[in-house]
């Protein structure tokens, strides 16, 4: 039954694939804040977990080694005592930036009508 799926529906994987990959790289709580709190330059570690509330710093440093390892997040050490070490968007992270602002859009929207403040908001303008 699953293959006759795949035969009969190649279209609906052509289009689940890339999604999933896409999530895949950015998918969690804490990678898509942490690309943010970086948009505005290179930051150190500190400035990093102070910028994200609530981000412990074991998990900042797995996230950033998994954003760095898929391109999206670069590491450098400047030689000097004590080391300093800062971090920064690639060029392919600003490729997200259309994405990252249109979920921020999207949020915006959703949380208008989950709280019921203006459910006559128009989806129309999250397409502007």
């Amino acid at each position: 039954m699953k293959e006759n799926f795949k035969e009969n529906h190649p279209e609906c994987r052509e289009m689940i694939l890339p999604v999933r990959d896409a999530l895949d790289v950015i998918s969690g709580k804490w990678k898509i804040s942490i690309l943010i709190a970086m948009s505005l330059g290179h930051k150190r570690f500190m400035e990093l977990q102070n910028a994200i509330p609530n981000i412990t710093p074991r998990m900042l440093s797995k996230e950033l080694k998994e954003l760095e390892m898929n391109l999206l997040v670069e590491r450098k050490v400047y030689d000097s005592f004590p080391p300093i070490i800062e971090y920064e968007r690639t060029g392919h992270a600003h490729s997200l930036e259309p994405l990252i602002e249109e979920l921020r859009r999207w949020g915006e929207y959703h949380r208008l009508v989950i709280t019921g403040t203006n459910i006559e908001h128009p989806v129309k303008e999250l397409q502007d």
